[in-house]
């Protein structure tokens, strides 16, 4: 199993959840988070303002799935975030030991 762990742009959540819905993931977290990039600042223009961020707005996706999953996954999250500008976001990989669901104790892949 692997955690995919994706920073985007809010505006493109509901994108990737559909994204990830299509390929049959089933549970995900997602929590708001801020964050800057190489540029340390950015300037956004907001309601016809220009407004200097140092830490911007992102949301972080987590999701677990098989190993057999990842590359899709992956591909599907790059497809729905992507925008081609200045901090579209970054997705990690990391290896799960094992995952456990509480109600039905099943584990492995079974609880994913």
């Amino acid at each position: 199993m692997k955690m995919i762990e994706a920073i985007i742009k809010p505006y493109k959540l509901e994108e990737v959840r559909d994204a990830l819905g299509e390929l049959g993931v089933t549970g995900m977290t997602v929590t708001e988070v801020r964050g800057f990039n190489r540029l340390k600042r950015s300037v956004e223009h907001l309601r016809s303002r220009e407004n200097t961020f140092d830490l911007l707005p992102k949301i972080r996706i987590e999701v677990v799935v098989p190993d057999r999953a990842v590359e899709s996954t992956v591909a599907a999250v790059v497809k729905s975030a992507r925008t081609g500008k200045t901090g579209d976001g970054k997705i990690f990989v990391a290896r799960i030991e094992q995952a456990v669901r509480i109600r039905t104790e099943e584990t492995g892949d079974k609880a994913i």
